[in-house]
């Protein structure tokens, strides 16, 4: 079967949704209403955060999520046993976004294998070297249909840009500045000029513009660069809310698509 994320971008290509949250928050068993819910309200892609000890790229928000995720129970192994029917309610294209350590503890063949057989689409792994990726990991991954998406920052060359997308598949990731998640949402002339930097390079796959879109006036911002946008810690703020989770998830998302 052909990857789902290849799939959504042929049949999508313009304002495409991805919402990122961490397993296990608010509540350890959360991750499965929350992938029901999300789908329900529209979004196109879930990125869902494998929860870290030292989470090194992520802002306070998402740092903050992590350490509740971990004090609630969840581990790679729990949240595999959470998603092990997940394809029974959701059809759309999923992605475990973490670190490498755990999945090294965890065995990087046996990863990919479970992920596999649950449904997932692809893994993002930000402290995973490139090199490293293609000349250890890359057949596994293949093996089992999972992508492995790259970031992209404004300092990357254009050279490294060119190699990551030949060696890519699915997407690739724009982090849309060099500091961690949730910063400003505004976009600066230096954001605008990296933005069109990229959209001009025409590159083979489709770009996702991440790390501080924060409401619909973002999205649609990034939107005009790249193919679709990423929303974390915005997202990760109002599960913090009170009220019904479907409540809030409902609310978030209506503002963001209406």
């Amino acid at each position: 079967m052909e990857n789902r994320i290849v799939q959504l971008f042929k049949k999508k290509n313009r304002n495409v949704l991805s919402i990122y949250f961490t397993a296990g928050f608010p509540a350890l068993n959360d991750t499965v209403q929350l992938l029901q819910l999300l789908q329900a309200a529209g979004v196109d892609m879930i990125e869902i955060g494998m929860p870290f000890s030292d989470p090194l790229a992520d802002g306070p928000v998402i740092q903050h999520s992590s350490e509740e995720a971990l004090k609630n129970g969840m581990t790679l192994k729990v949240l595999f046993e959470q998603l092990k029917d997940i394809r029974k309610t959701i059809n759309i294209p999923l992605i475990l976004m973490g670190y490498l350590n755990p999945v090294m503890q965890f065995g990087v063949d046996n990863f990919c294998k479970v992920a596999a057989e649950i449904g997932i689409d692809g893994v993002i792994l930000p402290d995973l070297p490139m090199q490293e990726y293609l000349n250890e990991y890359k057949s596994v991954f293949e093996k089992n249909n999972l992508l492995n998406i790259f970031l992209i920052t404004p300092q990357t060359t254009e050279k490294r840009i060119r190699f990551i997308d030949e060696h890519s598949n699915g997407f690739v990731y724009m982090v849309s500045s060099s500091s961690t998640t949730g910063n400003s949402s505004r976009v600066d002339a230096g954001k605008e000029a990296y933005f069109l930097r990229i959209k001009n390079m025409k590159l083979k796959n489709p770009t996702m513009i991440g790390f501080g879109i924060s409401d619909k006036k973002s999205f649609i911002n990034a939107c005009e660069y790249a193919n679709g946008a990423i929303i974390g810690s915005a997202f990760i703020n109002a599960l913090q809310e009170k009220g019904e989770l479907k409540v809030r998830v409902n609310s978030f998302i209506n503002k963001l698509l209406s």
